[in-house]
């Protein structure tokens, strides 16, 4: 049976609240008894699920060495969403639907940190492409604290045939790009909208930028000419959330 491993406490719990038949085994570190791991450990064990102790380097073998906190959950594969899930859940929202894109983002850290912003934001779908970009790896659940467990995470074969479907049912395009004349802040982001961020040092490709209904830039202040693509993410996810629930004040969310 094919397996995959979750671990980190945010993403334990996250999938033992909404999706407990999907956990096959939890290890949990040998001697930890802290009332957090305990909390978790006792879910487990009402949900019927196996809880067993393992020492630590069993669990950094089992996560290749990564942060895992001290628990480890073994998973039968999640359901991949595709093109079709996307449209189907534009469809039922009873709210402006409101999308982040992220063209070719590589590394699972800053798609785990996109996840976790995108999801307190109130994001209701993230969308990749298959190919050239992260998946949701172990790594980028870890990081993403969560969110990857609520949030669904679509990936298509061609980003530019979703895109142009995406208009056709009325969700507007918002490219981000440092060449952009209109900032953010200048940009009204309310409405059915997708925000696309692009690759770590490269940016959106070139037919995704031309795709898009409008482009916006960060403006930066200090001497650094640009953002890494978690934190832009961050900033322009929020920056549409102050705006779509009619706050003056960015303090409000």
């Amino acid at each position: 049976m094919k397996t995959e491993m979750i671990f980190g406490l945010h993403s334990v719990q996250a999938i033992l609240k909404t999706a407990p038949q999907r956990i096959l085994n939890i290890y949990a570190l040998q001697g930890r008894s802290d009332q957090r791991l305990q909390k978790i450990l006792q879910s487990a064990q009402t949900n019927g699920i196996a809880v067993a102790t393992t020492s630590r380097q069993k669990l950094d073998e089992m996560c290749q060495d990564e942060n895992h906190q001290g628990l480890v959950a073994v998973c039968t594969p999640g359901e991949i969403q595709d093109e079709t899930f996307l449209f189907k859940l534009i469809e039922n929202l009873s709210e402006p639907a409101f999308l982040l894109i992220l063209d070719g983002v590589t590394d699972p850290h800053n798609l785990g940190a996109c996840m976790r912003s995108a999801e307190a934001a109130g994001v209701h779908v993230v969308v990749a492409p298959k190919d050239k970009s992260a998946g949701l790896t172990p790594v980028a659940r870890k990081v993403a604290c969560g969110a990857a467990e609520v949030l669904p995470f679509v990936t298509v074969t061609n980003l530019a045939r979703t895109l142009k479907k995406l208009q056709d049912k009325g969700v507007w395009l918002y490219g981000t790009s440092g060449k952009a004349e209109k900032s953010i802040y200048e940009t009204e982001l309310t409405g059915s909208i997708a925000i696309l961020m692009g690759a770590e040092g490269d940016g959106m490709r070139r037919l995704t930028s031309e795709t898009c209904d409008h482009l916006m830039n960060i403006p930066m202040a200090g001497m650094v000419s640009s953002l890494n693509v978690s934190v832009a993410t961050g900033v322009c996810l929020f920056e549409a959330a102050r705006q779509r629930r009619g706050l003056k004040d960015v303090r409000s969310i």
